[in-house]
């Protein structure tokens, strides 16, 4: 089978395309032919092996994994014997776990992993981010706790989690406000947002608005700038962990009203962040929330997609289509 390898860390152009050994599943396994998956922010950062602590579990010195990608849309060929809930022919997305392996095209995916059927009124392209917004949804719903009418910030609305957090918060309810550059003002209007800042232009810690909940998808603020803008029980999340925001994260929990909040939603159990997922599709079948497809490339094409989320354009989720380079692998 097709699939692209990484055998070092480094720039984009580590990642080859090759002909691999199609791989085969366990008897608690499906194995699921892949037509769409995202690049996500997190894959440059696997590429590189950045921050360098996550090599202690992404590989000291190379990466373990050869094949990344953990995200993905498709269909069952073939299942394990002790399979009960899915069948051959079920179209399904998914989050792989920490052997990844989704740039390519099949991977084998645990019955009880984060797998799903892919709801009716969504194509590959639109269900294979749908895992993206998990991190959202425990950030927003599971953290935050937002609620109706609560006025909420987004910074960097218009990435891949600052898009599904806008929706999220919406769909609770909330009054959002998004912050993005100029060139992206539109997209973040078209997801709900009911006021748009042009970061360029205006620093909403500076415009004596205040916020119940401010999300810095972004991670381009900090709690001490961003406290005289929350409300006296107001709370700040920031998905990059770093020692300074942990000291802050214990200080306001003992001592402040004001709250830092952080939660690795990759180290959450499988059975609750499939639960978020549930809920996640739920809104999707409800048309309450949906991905924003900026751009498409083929799996011929990966150095070019890691290349354009790192150039920092980004609207919205990146997708490779594997409709588009369907062919018969050499190696089976």
């Amino acid at each position: 089978m097709k699939a692209v390898t990484i055998k070092r860390y480094g720039a984009p152009d580590v990642l080859r395309l090759e002909n691999i050994k199609k791989p085969s599943h366990k008897e608690d396994e499906v194995l699921i032919r892949i037509n769409a998956i995202p690049v996500t922010t997190e894959d440059p950062l696997q590429r590189k092996g950045e921050p360098y602590f996550t090599r202690l579990f992404l590989g000291l010195t190379k990466p373990k994994n050869f094949v990344l990608g953990a995200e993905f849309s498709g269909e069952i060929e073939s299942i394990g014997k002790n399979v009960n809930e899915f069948k051959i022919g079920d179209k399904v997305f998914g989050h792989s776990g920490k052997n990844l392996g989704c740039y390519a095209e099949y991977v084998c995916v645990q019955e009880q992993g984060l797998l799903l059927k892919r709801p009716k009124n969504m194509n590959d392209e639109d269900v294979a981010p749908v895992c993206t917004f998990m991190a959202a949804w425990n950030f927003m719903a599971a953290l935050a706790k937002v609620k109706s009418n609560q006025k909420v910030l987004i910074n960097g609305a218009s990435g891949t989690v600052g898009s599904a957090a806008v929706q999220i918060a919406k769909s609770f309810g909330a009054n959002v406000t998004g912050v993005c550059s100029t060139a992206n003002m539109n997209v973040v209007r078209s997801l709900g947002a009911d006021k748009v800042i042009d970061y360029t232009c205006d620093k909403f810690t500076e415009n004596g608005e205040v916020y119940d909940i401010i999300f810095d998808v972004a991670d381009k603020s900090s709690f001490y700038y961003c406290k005289n803008s929350l409300t006296i029980n107001g709370i700040y999340l920031n998905p990059v962990l770093k020692v300074s925001f942990l000291i802050q994260m214990l200080w306001t929990k003992i001592f402040g009203k004001k709250k830092v909040m952080f939660s690795a939603t990759g180290l959450l159990s499988i059975s609750k962040r499939k639960r978020f997922l549930k809920e996640i599709t739920k809104l999707f079948e409800r048309g309450k929330l949906k991905t924003i497809i900026d751009k498409r490339y083929s799996l011929e094409q990966i150095v070019e997609a890691h290349k354009h989320i790192e150039s920092g354009n980004k609207k919205g989720n990146v997708v490779i289509n594997l409709y588009q380079t369907r062919e018969t692998s050499t190696i089976e």
